[in-house]
């Protein structure tokens, strides 16, 4: 898979360099590219943001460097994305659905109060958003979607089962995990976990999903 990141602070992106993701990178199991869209700015001090029309606090980003940008990586394959608050709250399955579908995303990294509308109209496939929370920029957002997104990419996680049991993976939360040691701090592990009995212990990871849903999550259980 390949990914653009369309961003003002591309310096805000090395996470992505680092453990699982870094890893991966070097192996070449992704490309990622960060593009700076200020270099795409005709002004000559690089400006790329504006009053708004109409009025209203802030500024907003300039149509004709993000559009450049974009236009400089587009091809008939990529699938573009806006990271904003307006967007389709992002879920799990809809990160499947992304990582299946494309092979090249450009993801556009708003600042100020937003990008020009037209940039949207004339670009934008989708719009995404992490929660219904206002940051002031793209950048973090586009980092929860690239790491969810590059979770499906093969041989990236290293285990192709290790996302089976995962929360949401089915509709619900994932059930207790435990580790050595067997009692720490006087709690003890389930002692179904440690019995060997293999059906016993799918119902019990069955029963513990269905709790820890209705507990923590119960607009899942709706749904």
């Amino acid at each position: 898979m390949k990914i653009d990141i369309l961003t003002l602070f591309p310096e805000m992106f090395e996470p992505l360099k680092s453990s699982i993701l870094g890893r991966a990178l070097e192996k070449n199991l992704f490309e990622l590219n960060l593009i700076d869209i200020r270099e795409f700015s005709l002004d000559k001090h690089k400006k790329v943001d504006d009053y708004i029309f109409g009025g209203g606090d802030g500024m907003l980003m300039t149509p004709q460097p993000l559009y450049d940008a974009i236009m400089s990586v587009k091809t008939d394959d990529s699938h573009v994305i806006y990271m904003s608050p307006k967007g389709n709250v992002l879920t799990q399955s809809r990160v499947k659905n992304i990582s299946d579908q494309y092979n090249h995303l450009i993801i556009v990294c708003g600042h100020y109060e937003g990008i020009d509308q037209r940039i949207i109209d004339l670009c934008v496939d989708e719009e995404i958003s992490i929660g219904d929370y206002v940051l002031t920029g793209g950048e973090l957002p586009a980092m929860v979607l690239v790491d969810s997104v590059l979770r499906y990419v093969p041989q990236v996680l290293g285990s192709e089962t290790s996302m089976v049991d995962e929360s949401f993976s089915d509709g619900m939360l994932e059930y207790p995990q435990y580790t050595r040691p067997r009692v720490f701090m006087g709690m003890e592990v389930p002692e179904v976990l440690i019995s060997g009995n293999h059906a016993e212990i799918a119902k019990w990871k069955e029963k513990q999903k269905l709790s820890e849903t209705q507990k923590h999550r119960p607009d899942l259980i709706k749904k």
